[in-house]
């Protein structure tokens, strides 16, 4: 005879199965915390880095978002080719996205005036992905590819490879 069989048992194992169902309904209610409480035990996003997703293609430069707030910031590069490797360079400036300075084969020279260059990822291969880390200040952004490919005669960057972002 199994202990569940004599009525005693029954009634225990009704009794612990009801406070096992009470117990799960208290939990999934919050368990008796104030709403002050919880929201106070909820992690802060202050201070918490802003992703913004990055293509990169034959002959654009695209982003999810154009804006974000002054802080960290991580830039996920995909290069979505078809054919070309490419970079992604990120320059702080006043001046138009499509007037940076440039040398007379059209790549940027990144050491030019009235800009700085806050990071970079090289050689990014069809199909892969980078990520870049940076910490931004409010102000205007260029957002570029800067390759020439010698063989083609192409500078990236005048064929295109170009957008604007603005941080807050």
């Amino acid at each position: 005879m199994s202990p569940t069989d004599r009525p005693l048992d029954r009634v225990v194992a009704a009794r612990v199965s009801l406070l096992i169902a009470i117990a799960a309904l208290i939990a999934a209610c919050g368990g008796g915390a104030s709403p002050s409480a919880a929201a106070s035990a909820a992690p802060s996003d202050a201070g918490a880095a802003t992703t913004v997703a990055v293509t990169l293609e034959e002959w654009a430069v695209s982003t999810d978002v154009s804006t974000a707030p002054a802080g960290p910031v991580t830039f996920t590069a995909t290069n979505d080719g078809p054919d070309d490797v490419h970079e992604f360079v990120v320059i702080k400036t006043d001046l138009d996205f499509t007037a940076l300075p440039t040398d007379a084969q059209g790549v940027v020279d990144e050491a030019g005036g009235e800009m700085e260059v806050i990071g970079e990822i090289e050689d990014i291969a069809v199909g892969a992905s980078d990520d870049l880390s940076v910490t931004l200040e409010p102000g205007n952004y260029a957002l570029i590819c800067n390759i020439y490919d010698e063989a083609e005669m192409e500078a990236h960057y005048t064929m295109g490879m170009r957008t604007t972002f603005t941080v807050n």
